[in-house]
């Protein structure tokens, strides 16, 4: 199988990051190969296919979730900002700063919803007073859309909001340490529908400002949030486009087969 040559499109040239020719090995099972996929300057890149077929993989390897997984091995070549990710030089810890991660299932600290978002801006000390700490906090929690609902419960612990309010402060977490990436691991699939909505609503605000990489079974949301969309089938990236004409008009019959629901 072929992948599709990459989307080289007048509106949308710049990439923040870029795989090129990716292949991923767990031990000897071969769950990547030749992935060349661009991750374009805020904008919103949604990745799916059936389950098992690689994507959610494909996600950990641009900020090397996977180096925490014994025996597994990368091919090619993954960049940020022209710079190679696995170089031996580079620093894990200030990586995944720049390339955040938000995962499938809410995982607030237990701690106040306030030291929630303090947390890595305190670790890489990106605030030295109360006052800017405190003003980084209500940013945040502003750019999550959850200021209004906990700005007077600060203090309070993080494990008694909701399931969707949890999940939306670990955006709030995640955009604390100034990433230039945001990474979604299917964000809304333990949420209800209304949660759903609303972190729906804060992707297509937080692409003025983030370039946005997530993973969804969800294909109606891939469609209502993402501005390109790469299609994964055993382990290769079988189609890339714009997502309205993935969607509309695929040009490959195994994208057009999923996307029509006649598998997956």
């Amino acid at each position: 199988m072929n992948a599709m040559p990459l989307l080289e499109s007048p509106v949308a040239v710049d990439h923040v990051m870029r795989a090129d020719a990716v292949g991923f090995h767990y031990g000897t099972f071969e769950a990547l190969r030749g992935v060349d996929l661009p991750v374009y300057r805020r904008r919103v890149t949604a990745l799916i296919g059936p389950s098992g077929c690689g994507k959610s993989t494909f996600l950990r390897c641009l900020n090397r979730m996977n180096d925490e997984i014994e025996g597994t091995r990368l091919t090619g070549r993954v960049t940020l900002d022209g710079e190679d990710v696995y170089d031996r030089a580079v620093d894990v810890i200030a990586l995944r700063r720049r390339v955040g991660m938000v995962f499938q299932k809410p995982n607030p600290f237990p701690m106040s919803i306030r030291d929630n978002v303090a947390f890595g801006p305190r670790i890489h000390g990106l605030e030295r007073g109360r006052a800017g700490l405190e003003e980084r906090v209500e940013r945040c929690l502003r750019q999550a859309s959850l200021w209004d609902e906990v700005k007077d419960k600060l203090g309070q612990s993080a494990l008694a909001l909701s399931g969707g309010q949890q999940q939306r402060l670990c955006i709030a977490r995640a955009l604390a340490v100034e990433p230039e990436v945001l990474l979604m691991d299917e964000p809304c699939s333990a949420l209800d529908p209304g949660s759903t909505e609303r972190i729906e609503s804060l992707i297509r605000e937080l692409r003025a400002r983030y370039s946005i990489v997530i993973v969804t079974h969800n294909l109606p949301q891939a469609s209502r949030v993402s501005d390109h969309t790469g299609f994964f089938l055993r382990g290769e990236l079988v189609e890339f486009a714009e997502t309205a004409d993935l969607f509309r008009s695929p040009r490959r019959a195994e994208t057009a087969d999923y996307v029509d629901g006649r598998f997956g």
